[in-house]
């Protein structure tokens, strides 16, 4: 019996942005879709571009963007406002290596997506890249525990209303969008 296409990533209600350490946590989420939707095209041995080309431009788009909110917005602001008995700043050094290491390896995971696309052949027939899905996926997966764990409570403790204005506007503002002002 053939398997289900992988359910679509969901967008994030716009207002949302209004609460970004929520909205952080979403798009956590969404990138737990993402993870999930690899796992399964790294299963499927039937080919679905669609799936295919999601992923794709979930990595070129939604994945870039989220590291520049992360490295230039939040965590600059954790720095900041963290406590010496936080001990953040090892979690954070971690993070930003392992987002340094994405970019690479989200590329590579691109450029075999995009192969098998042009061949129209399931990234599930070959090994390697099967290998290779399965492991980002994992990867990615620790990494937004690790975030969901102990970045984003400490967030929730240390940054102040300014703060969560300011990276607010931040992150509307690297997607086009204008805050409307809250009720």
């Amino acid at each position: 019996m053939p398997s289900a296409p992988p359910a679509d990533i969901e967008e994030i209600p716009r207002e949302l942005l209004h609460e970004p350490l929520d909205w952080f946590f979403a798009e956590h989420y969404r990138h737990r879709q993402l993870c999930r939707m690899i796992e399964e095209v790294a299963a499927r041995r039937v080919f679905g571009p669609g799936p295919i080309s999601q992923i794709i431009d979930f990595i070129r788009y939604d994945l870039a963007l989220h590291i520049i909110d992360e490295e230039e917005d939040l965590f600059p602001l954790l720095r900041r406002r963290a406590l010496p008995e936080d001990e953040i700043e090892s979690v954070l050094g971690r993070l930003s290596a392992e987002h340094r290491a994405d970019v690479t390896q989200s590329q590579v995971v691109r450029d075999r997506l995009e192969s098998s696309l042009t061949t129209q052949r399931p990234p599930a027939l070959d090994p390697e890249t099967r290998s290779l899905l399965l492991t980002f996926a994992r990867h990615e997966l620790h990494h937004l525990a690790l975030e969901n764990a102990v970045v984003l409570p400490i967030a929730r403790l240390r940054l102040t209303a300014a703060d969560l204005t300011a990276l607010s506007r931040r992150l509307a503002a690297r997607r086009g969008l204008v805050l409307d002002a809250r009720p």
